[in-house]
């Protein structure tokens, strides 16, 4: 029997006896990190006062810029193929810029946000499969904070101050990602996933003692962002 014989034997009764390595099955919890961009696909009503624009002649409107922020996503697997997803992160920040009539360079306010998603997933591939696809669909409930106007619009206001407040989102929200597993624990992650954001908003205007003199119609801002997020997985 030549050697090259007996290793091969060798390698194939190890095979045999050795389990194969499992990417995601039930009882596993799958731990994500890394970038997350939001970029807003957003439109917005025209900024009224009484029903009648904010500016005589001018329709004026409000547009939110994109950001980037640390996600921390997780999933519980109830079965080989069906998880249970939870999406966080660090707060993001947006500026809120003029839209419609107004100069895109006019900053209007800004705001934080924090965006927990849950989602209920499914993976086709596998168990044994390192190339884990997924889809998800789930509820997005996206809660605003430290919103605040600027200077700027103040100075086009020409009131000493004034204040933005923005209702609270709760929408459907959509993924597809996938991991590809390095290890029995670690692998790479991508995701991109759309949400139904829609906030009701709203600016008041003061004078220098902190009063109210007065304030827009709500007007509506989608801000339905495009999220993408790459990073690692880990896998327990």
């Amino acid at each position: 029997m030549s050697r090259g014989f007996r290793l091969s034997v060798l390698a194939a009764a190890v095979m045999a006896v050795a389990p194969a390595a499992q990417a995601f099955e039930a009882g596993d919890f799958v731990l994500r990190a890394g970038a997350v961009h939001v970029a807003p696909d957003d439109s917005s009503d025209s900024i009224t006062v009484g029903g009648n624009p904010l500016v005589p002649g001018i329709n004026a409107r409000a547009e939110v810029d994109s950001n980037t922020q640390l996600g921390l996503r997780a999933t519980y697997m109830f079965t080989n193929n069906i998880g249970l997803g939870i999406l966080g992160a660090t707060p993001f920040k947006h500026n809120i810029k003029g839209g419609g009539d107004l100069p895109s360079d006019l900053k209007l306010g800004e705001t934080k946000h924090l965006p927990p998603t849950i989602t209920l997933q499914y993976f086709p591939m596998d168990s044994g499969s390192a190339f884990q696809p997924y889809a998800g669909v789930g509820v997005n409930y996206t809660t605003f904070f430290e919103e605040k106007t600027s200077s700027e619009l103040n100075d086009a206001l020409s009131f000493p101050d004034s204040e933005l407040e923005l209702d609270d989102s709760v929408g459907v929200a959509v993924e597809v990602g996938m991991d590809y597993m390095l290890s029995e624990n670690f692998g790479l992650n991508a995701a991109i996933w759309w949400a139904d954001i829609n906030t009701d908003a709203k600016v008041k205007v003061l004078d220098g003692n902190g009063d109210k003199v007065a304030e827009t119609d709500k007007f509506e801002v989608e801000i339905d962002p495009m999220v993408y997020m790459v990073g690692f997985t880990y896998k327990f």
